[in-house]
Order: C-alpha cells, then structure tokens, then sequence
C-alpha cells in the first residue's frame, strides 16, 4: 500500500505483474535507444528522446520503475561507448515531477454529458501542458549546471544543438551559467512536448498489459 500511496509502483505487485512490468522495462529501454538513434542518426532532428518510454513507463508504473528505466537507458550507452556523464540527473527528475504531478485518467463511463467529458479531457490536457512545462524549465536548468560543470572539470568530446544557441547568448556577456541553462530552452520546448505528452499516449497502452486489482488502481 505505501508503494502506491508514494507513487513508487502504481500497480498490483502480484507474481506475474513483477515479470510483465520487469519485460516492459527492459523493451522501454530498447524502444528508448532506437527511438534515439532513429530520430538523431537517420531524421537527422537534433533532438533528444531518449526519455520518452522512460516517461510512460513512470506514467503508467510509477518511480521505481521509470527510474529503473532511465538508468538503463543511460548505462548501456556509457558502458558501450567507455564515457559517462551526469545527464542522468535530467533523466530521474523528469520522472519524479512525472509521477508527482501525472494527471488521473478520466472515468468516461461515469460521465453523463459530452460537456463533462469535454470538461475532463480539457483539464488533462492542461494538467499535462502543466507538466510540460515544468520539465523544459527542470531540464534546462539541470542540463546547463551540468553541462557548466562538465567544461569546468571535464574534456568535453561532443557537440550539441544547444551549442547553437551559445554564441548568440555570448553576445549579451550573459555568465557561462545563464549560457548553458538558456541555450537548452529551445531545444525542450519542442522535444519535452514529445517526452510528455508522448509518453502518457504509450502509457496508456502499457497499462492494458499489466493486471489490475479489482477495486482500480
């Protein structure tokens, strides 16, 4: 019960549940690094959306496994590649401010009108665009300290499309800090909306694989 009331599993803990939920994650961890790959390497958007089964899966499971999730999703890569960055930072507080303020889902059976379902789906909405942009403010300002703190201490061997934004910023003898912090904003305005409102879309069907208890979730 104190799993669910602090948001660290959202579902019945029973035997088969703990397997389904583990093999969802594990596939949420590939979807994660192909969707990435797919969206960088062959689109060519320099985006990054390596978060958004990341995202459903804390919707839909809650903490515990959307954290489960993320780390993975950040390992593999370091361990393949032989580098590691702080940037899993960004990817835990995404999902704790996803399981905190993730909104219910409406009950349309229970709706009498077309107005209440209106009404509801019009406050999800606004719930999650809430979310939204709370992420791209977390995000920005987590991923710029650390990007700061990885030029101060570090040798940094990439380039990242927030880096186009930096000489513009530059002109306005803005602190190196301000710098790495603005320069991201552009970049999860558009690609935090895909995380978020992406995420709830494929939570819902993650849901239907996972059995619930009788009395709801």
């Amino acid at each position: 019960m104190i799993f669910k009331c602090l948001n660290l599993f959202t579902c019945d803990l029973s035997r088969r549940n703990i397997i389904v939920l583990a093999a969802l994650s594990v596939f949420a961890v590939i979807m994660n690094l192909l969707f990435s790959v797919f969206i960088m390497n062959f689109l060519r958007f320099p985006l990054f959306l390596d978060t958004v089964f990341s995202a459903a899966i804390a919707f839909a499971f809650g903490i515990i496994p959307g954290v489960f999730t993320a780390f993975l999703t950040w390992l593999l890569p370091c361990v393949y590649y032989g580098s590691y960055s702080f940037y899993i930072l960004c990817s835990i507080a995404e999902v704790l401010l996803v399981c905190a303020l993730k909104p219910a889902v409406p009950d349309i059976p229970n709706f009498s009108s077309r107005e209440k379902i209106i009404a509801s789906y019009t406050a999800l909405v606004s719930k999650l665009f809430l979310l939204y942009i709370l992420c791209v403010m977390t995000i920005s300002v987590l991923g710029g300290v650390v990007d700061y703190i990885t030029h101060l201490f570090f040798e940094r061997h990439y380039f990242g499309v927030d880096d186009l934004f930096k000489p513009g910023l530059i002109m306005y003898n803005l602190p190196a800090l301000a710098v790495n912090i603005l320069s991201r904003i552009p970049v999860n305005i558009v690609d935090r909306f895909i995380v978020i409102f992406g995420g709830y879309i494929i939570s819902r069907g993650l849901l239907k694989l996972i059995r619930q208890p009788e009395n709801g979730v």
